[in-house]
């Protein structure tokens, strides 16, 4: 053995090194096996008796010295996982640039759509992103000037222009014309843009107040087990006695959906119900004939399997969605029926869709609505469908269920739910004058009297969009609809019957806080005040509001999806990136601009067909109907082929990638400010930014 040196380098020292083995065969997976080296010269000598060895309690303490030779290879061994790492992240990073140049190449950005459209609310909300931008980056070249002068100064130093410059040589034309602009800064910038700060922080608060009261009453749900329960027996489906069945009509309304119409018809032909007090109304306003054919041979297929079930197809879509359903509630059949359930195109009920929700009526004339669950049978397709689910399974496991619970009130849906025809009728009816006619018929529901039910224990299936072009559109309906309607039903509220804590719970949190303030401050505080704060750092957003109140919010949305918590950072970025969409969105809606009116129906890949229509297959063989049924085989192979035949592609949007660029330039500001906190949340805020904004979050499918 070579001779070994102890830690101060003398030769053939007595407490030698443990000798250690480096196993290499897979450098990603290696390991040390630890020998033990020979045993001192009177540890030779004492560790043995003539009876045997000694005991354990007794040997002395052998001392193990760190051995060069072992660190040396631990840390080569260390080194090259991380070479490995690197060249990973070397890979997504050239991946990335490649998708960049694809984008770019194609030159298909958002603001065509927006020309196409005639949309001036995008293109004046762009226009000032834009000016922002370029006035953000001549203040960061000011800036990085004056910090290579050694100007480092500090907010609390810039409150006195004249005492700064006396203390510090600032001569020539550019520190005069820095001077006053710093002047300008402290005088007249600071203070309007620090009470701005201050008021969006105040609107933050108090919805966040409003977050955390919600979460206290689903927990109080939970705790006391409070759970909707009908009055009336159980229900018998296959002798018709002993239950409550009363005629109820189903509408499935739907418009070119050709990747999910059969799972959906197919769905609602297999509820259990008497078939003699079941119709099932297919509401068809597609302007595709191929679409409109398909549709049309799958009711005809289910029709001659003896499903109760009609084709309505309008060839004008007036009024959309709202104008289908108050066409089809116009057919003189419907007043022999008493209620009447609702699906989207994309939705797939289970059999006992019908039993678990229509008893609640019996004994309850008050009830208008009883509205269940979504789930998706995509949530894990990919980030973008992650992240919309820990919104919606926020909204119904909290915000649905507390508001149904304590207020008997929530927003309809427009999907997986039950009407009184009675209630609809009393309310007026559909009305075309939103693109929200689910909210709409809900608030004037309210206001005529009728409760909600709301089933956080019934599910309906249906599909996320996966792209972000399709989420962004339904995003923008859902947030322009409501603030057209607070304009049309705020007089309504004013005049009518119901309390004034119902009114003001209407008008303060159901309009104003969850649909006016969410977007506005979340926009404005973020994404606009908290970069200018940067360029004017007289102005200050304290760091809690910039990351300890968010992260809480985010922990709290996340709870009802525990699985998602892997994904709160991202979320918490995605929900701020996507504010830009919703703010536009929110004021087109209240000034009733021309993109408000934009009814675009969300894209389905018809992820769930397949599976959907397999478990169709087994449901049938399970009840042994013994009737002659579509052929579903047949069904699932169309679908296969028509989606390989769709041609994907993706497009930038500029209005993302103008706030990418703005929230990294006033990153750069911060950190020659170092703060720590704003960098890195403007930092991988403006990421994110640059990542949707190059529409690299989900899939786009044409």
């Amino acid at each position: 053995m070579s001779p070994s040196f102890d830690w101060w380098g003398n030769k053939d020292a007595r407490h030698m090194g443990t000798p250690v083995v480096v196993k290499m065969d897979n450098p990603n997976n290696w390991s040390m096996v630890e020998l033990e080296g020979p045993l001192d010269d009177d540890d030779d000598e004492s560790s043995f008796l003539d009876d045997g060895p000694m005991p354990a309690h007794h040997r002395p303490e052998r001392t193990r010295n760190k051995n060069a030779k072992q660190l040396t290879w631990v840390l080569l061994l260390k080194a090259h996982r991380a070479a490995g790492c690197l060249t990973s992240l070397a890979a997504v990073m050239l991946g990335l640039a490649a998708a960049i140049r694809r984008r770019v190449a194609a030159g298909i950005t958002d603001t065509d759509t927006d020309k196409r459209n005639k949309s001036t609310a995008k293109s004046r909300l762009y226009f000032c992103i834009k000016a922002f931008l370029w006035v953000s980056v001549i203040l960061l070249g000011f800036e990085v000037a004056a910090y290579l002068k050694g100007w480092h100064f500090g907010s609390l130093q810039l409150q006195y222009l004249l005492v700064l410059t006396k203390a510090v040589d600032i001569k020539g034309v550019f520190g005069s014309i820095y001077s006053r602009w710093v002047l300008i800064r402290v005088e007249y910038l600071a203070p309007p843009l620090q009470s701005l700060t201050n008021g969006c922080i105040v609107l933050f608060l108090v919805q966040s107040l409003d977050r955390v009261v919600l979460c206290l009453g689903c927990l109080w749900i939970k705790l006391r087990k409070i759970k909707p329960v009908p009055k009336g027996n159980g229900p018998d489906p296959e002798s018709g006695e002993g239950g409550f069945f009363p005629m109820v009509l189903v509408q499935i309304p739907m418009c070119n959906e050709k990747e999910v119409y059969a799972q959906s018809i197919g769905a609602v032909c297999n509820l259990e119900w008497p078939k003699s007090k079941m119709l099932i109304q297919v509401l068809d306003d597609s302007n595709d004939p191929v679409a409109a054919m398909l549709i049309s041979e799958e009711v005809e297929k289910w029709q001659k399997a003896g499903a109760n079930i009609v084709y309505r197809h309008r060839v004008d879509r007036e009024g959309y969605k709202a104008g289908n359903l108050k066409s089809a509630m116009n057919c003189s059949y419907v007043k022999d029926y008493e209620f009447v359930a609702m699906f989207d195109a994309d939705f797939q009920p289970k059999a006992d869709f019908l039993l678990k929700t229509v008893p609640h009526f019996e004994d309850n004339e008050e009830l208008g609505l009883v509205q269940a669950r979504w789930s998706f049978v995509n949530e894990d397709e990919n980030l973008l469908t992650r992240l919309q689910n820990i919104n919606l399974a926020f909204h119904f496991e909290v915000e649905q269920q507390v508001n149904g619970v304590f207020l008997n009130f929530f927003g309809f849906n427009g999907t997986a739910g039950v009407w009184r025809i009675k209630a609809l009728e009393d309310s007026g009816g559909w009305l075309e004058r939103t693109t929200v006619e689910d909210m709409d018929i809900a608030v004037r529901a309210h206001l005529h009297g009728w409760k909600f039910i709301f089933l956080n224990d019934v599910e309906c299936q249906c599909e996320l969009p996966e792209s972000y072009e399709a989420y962004r559109k339904q995003q923008h309906r859902w947030h322009s609809g409501p603030m057209q309607l607070f304009r049309l039903c705020l007089p309504d509220v004013i005049r009518s019957k119901i309390s004034i804590w119902k009114k003001a719970n209407m008008i303060f949190l159901f309009f104003l806080l969850r649909k006016l303030i969410l977007p506005f401050y979340s926009f404005t505080l973020f994404c606009i005040i908290l970069p200018m704060t940067m360029f004017i750092p007289e102005a200050q957003l304290p760091a809690w509001v910039v990351c300890y109140v968010p992260a809480t919010m985010s922990v709290l949305n996340i709870l009802p999806a525990p699985k998602a918590f892997p994904f709160m950072i991202p979320y918490l970025l995605f929900e701020n990136t996507m504010s830009v969409t919703k703010f536009n969105a929110m004021i087109s809606g209240l000034f009733q601009l021309g993109s408000a009116y934009e009814w675009v129906v969300t894209k389905k890949s018809g992820r769930s067909s397949e599976g959907d229509l397999l478990s169709l297959v087994e449901k049938e063989k399970k009840h042994q109907r013994g009737e002659s049924l579509p052929n579903l085989n047949e069904m699932r192979e169309e679908i296969k082929q028509e989606k390989i035949k769709q041609k994907k592609h993706n497009r930038i949007y500029t209005k993302e990638l103008a706030l990418a660029f703005l929230l990294l330039t006033a990153a750069a500001r911060s950190l020659l400010a170092a703060q720590g906190i704003h960098f890195y949340f403007l930092l991988f805020q403006g990421i994110s930014f640059l990542l949707v904004g190059l529409d690299l979050i989900g899939e786009q499918i044409e």
